[in-house]
């Protein structure tokens, strides 16, 4: 079958994200035989005319969209990427009339929604590389895809979904091959990292999380010795900056173990990160590990450092294992950003004074904390009930596109903010997410790819923001992002 597959993400700031979902299942189509082509809209200067294009000449037979976010996620300043969705699907619309399936991270926590919202056919659910393929077999087959697992479609206006179970992973197709599908030039242009993962599912019960509704409770791991073979292809292929990008990095802890003694076996020179790390799985010997493997920046996402929000947040951990996560990290060589969450249920203001006096007292100077205020409500979560019985939320789950946050009713919002702006203008090393939509941000990054620093650039946050002080200006409150983009 000729397929078109479109990658709709065009967010780049603070950089670009690789398409890693759209790759995999545009490789795993070819692997069936399929005649695939990948559109991937991230640096086209007009995308529709390429969307109409790409239609004009492949002359599919049936199309994909990957949708990567619904928002942002920033209740300061929320941009809804899901509202471009519709256009796309009735740009393809007036092109051809084949079956039009919507995929993506997005999809899978929200289909019902999409689907209603953008008029498409279908929606993959979970694994994409593994459920759009037995699609296209049973379309190939002269079927219907209304039997196949995992696949959801709209009817007389409601909603229907065939049930499925996660499948093992394919042990031998942990990447794709990402120089033959995507501009990679145009990606290390924009700071982009390789993703890659060593498991999928997450086993926590975080209140606000959707990654186990969209890759289940249940870590389904890949063999520590295949994930340092991939990366050790990668970095054959000349990729140098290679992210791990699972739910958790760090748990199950043994296996993360395993993963970094591969690696370090396999010495195969490449830079690597992660910005999920579980504080409450983190001490000195996997530090240690992880830098014999070749890692060079880690993120803990620590949320907070209150014993009760931790609690309420449904973490698994609490603020002794944070201080304990940040007396290791002391002792480590590896760069860190700490991000934490305010305003999730039960924060006040002696709560995120804690939190604030643990990033000021505990951290180290050279690391970077992040602020982020209030938490996006999803369809599904423990947050969701906990904002109903709140009187936070009263819009339905097909409706909860246009983003809805939680913000604790025992603080003020307009405190919170200010306290946060007032202590990341006192500390260089410390932002908030007006830090991220600052227009400058793109051209700061540009021009530090090009300086003889060391990677990753983040770790260099409070030398750039003191550079850009002496110039009268700073990284802080930033005009309200008007730019139209894809998400």
């Amino acid at each position: 079958m000729n397929i078109l597959m479109v990658s709709t993400n065009r967010v780049r700031k603070p950089m670009a994200a690789i398409p890693y979902g759209a790759c995999m299942v545009t490789e795993a189509l070819a692997r069936k035989g399929h005649n695939v082509r990948l559109l991937d809209l991230m640096f086209e200067t007009d995308p529709d005319r390429a969307l109409v294009s790409a239609v004009e000449r492949c002359f599919p037979d049936v199309v994909g969209i990957s949708v990567r976010n619904i928002d942002n996620n920033d209740m300061q300043d929320t941009v809804e990427y899901y509202r471009d969705v519709s256009r796309i699907v009735d740009i393809i619309r007036r092109k051809t009339s084949v079956p039009i399936v919507l995929g993506g991270s997005a999809v899978g926590v929200m289909p019902e929604a999409l689907l209603r919202y953008s008029g498409a056919d279908f929606a993959v659910l979970r694994d994409g590389e593994t459920v759009f393929p037995r699609m296209m077999e049973a379309l190939s087959n002269g079927g219907t895809c209304f039997d196949t697992p995992d696949v959801a479609w709209m009817e007389n206006n409601v909603f229907h979904v065939n049930g499925g179970r996660f499948s093992a992973l394919d042990s031998e197709f942990i990447v794709p091959d990402f120089r033959r599908l995507l501009d990679i030039a145009a990606y290390r242009s924009a700071m982009a990292t390789i993703p890659i993962q060593s498991k999928r599912g997450c086993p926590f019960d975080c209140v606000y999380c959707t990654y186990g509704i969209s890759e289940g409770r249940r870590c389904r791991l890949y063999p520590p010795d295949r994930v340092a073979d991939a990366v050790g292809r990668l970095a054959d292929d000349g990729f140098r900056d290679i992210e791990f990008v699972d739910s958790v990095f760090n748990a199950p802890y043994d296996h993360a173990m395993a993963v970094c003694e591969q690696l370090a076996q396999k010495r195969c020179g490449a830079r690597l990160l992660t910005m999920e790390i579980n504080p409450g799985f983190l001490d000195g010997p996997l530090l240690e590990a992880m830098e014999r493997a070749g890692f060079i920046g880690i993120g803990v996402t620590a949320e907070s450092a209150d014993d009760t929000v931790l609690e309420n947040l449904g973490k698994g951990y609490d603020a002794s294992h944070v201080y304990r996560a940040a007396e290791a990290i002391r002792g480590s060589r590896l760069p860190c950003i700490w991000i934490f969450m305010f305003g999730g249920p039960g924060e006040t203001r002696d709560s995120v004074c804690r939190t604030l006096h643990f990033a000021r007292t505990a951290l180290r100077s050279a690391d970077v904390v992040f602020f982020n205020v209030g938490i996006r409500i999803y369809p599904g979560t423990e947050l969701e009930r906990i904002a109903r019985r709140q009187g936070q939320l009263r819009a339905k789950g097909p409706d909860m596109l246009t983003p809805v946050f939680y913000l604790s009713p025992e603080i003020e919002r307009d405190w919170l903010r200010e306290t946060l702006r007032q202590t990341a203008r006192k500390h260089f090393n410390m932002l908030d997410t007006e830090a991220l939509a600052h227009p400058w941000l793109p051209a700061i990054n540009r021009l530090a790819s090009r300086l003889p620093l060391t990677r990753p650039l983040w770790k260099h946050t409070a030398v750039i923001r003191k550079m850009i002080r002496l110039l009268g200006r700073d990284i802080g409150t930033t005009p309200k992002n008007t730019e139209k983009t894809y998400g």
